[in-house]
């Protein structure tokens, strides 16, 4: 497996990126539940109000159209909204700023405006948050850890004649972690997570290994996989919030052959589309 971009070289005609959290793994309700939205409560003393703003989290990081939101993206709407119907948020135009603005959103990114503004207060407690939730995914037990029912298999299926590529916007030690403990890194060729930059850039940096984008397709949850296939002109596979097994079922008995046959393109892509946006609510 290839470490990094500067390393990896394409072995097939083909290439079938797939996003983590969500969409692989059966990880993203539980992260939010237990680590996102409650260090969010912490961090910010917001417990007062906890109910309503956690719940209005798991709209914004799980249930609508934000789905899937970059992590500090989502901070960023919560921590706006909560200014203006609960309590005020301190500092939080530098925090909304660097979120609109910041070409890269990591912790190292967050680090470097730090050292730039070290009078920024919502900047420390983003760092501060960050931090807290990497620490708590990290004790969350193996067992609420698990990829979804047939993705480890649709992934044999597809390294047989395609490339694969991890694709996602989580902490590369949590994303090497979950898919070693379940047999999946195996099946994959490289690992592109969030130090590497955003998905549209990591899919643009791969295709200039010289492959055909109507040879590609991203596998996602989320409208920013969709958005990061349509930027690169690439074909989009969804995993389906709530009928993942579903999904991966039908990649093997249909989706993949598609890609393969040259006819994903057109009315099946245009279906799975359909489904995708009315799975949440769009």
């Amino acid at each position: 497996m290839a470490k990094n971009l500067e390393q990896y070289q394409k072995k097939h005609d083909y290439l079938v990126c797939v996003d983590s959290d969500g969409c692989a793994m059966d990880t993203m309700d539980v992260k939010h539940f237990r680590c996102f939205g409650p260090c969010m409560v912490e961090e910010w003393g917001l417990q007062q109000w906890a109910e309503p703003i956690l719940a209005r989290w798991n709209d914004i990081n799980l249930y609508t159209m934000t789905r899937g939101i970059n992590r500090f993206k989502g901070l960023a709407m919560a921590l706006k909204e909560i200014n203006g119907q609960y309590t005020a948020i301190e500092d939080i135009a530098a925090l909304l700023k660097w979120a609109e603005e910041s070409p890269e959103l990591s912790n190292d990114a967050l680090t470097r405006a730090i050292e730039a503004s070290p009078e920024s207060v919502s900047l420390r407690k983003a760092l501060n948050w960050s931090k807290a939730v990497n620490s708590s995914i990290t004790a969350l037990p193996d067992d609420v850890k698990l990829p979804f029912p047939l993705a480890k298999e649709a992934l044999a299926f597809a390294h047989e004649k395609a490339d694969v590529a991890i694709v996602s916007s989580a902490n590369l030690g949590a994303v090497l972690e979950e898919w070693e403990m379940y047999g999946l890194l195996p099946h994959t060729d490289i690992v592109l997570a969030q130090d590497a930059g955003s998905k549209a850039h990591c899919i643009a940096e791969l295709l200039k290994k010289g492959y055909d984008p109507a040879k590609v397709l991203m596998c996602g949850d989320a409208p920013g996989d969709l958005a990061a296939a349509e930027k690169n002109g690439v074909g989009y596979y969804p995993i389906l919030v709530r009928r993942e097994k579903e999904s991966w079922q039908e990649f093997m008995d249909e989706g993949f052959q598609h890609l393969l046959d040259g006819s994903y393109a057109g009315a099946y892509q245009e279906k799975k589309k359909t489904e995708f946006l009315k799975n949440l609510g769009a």
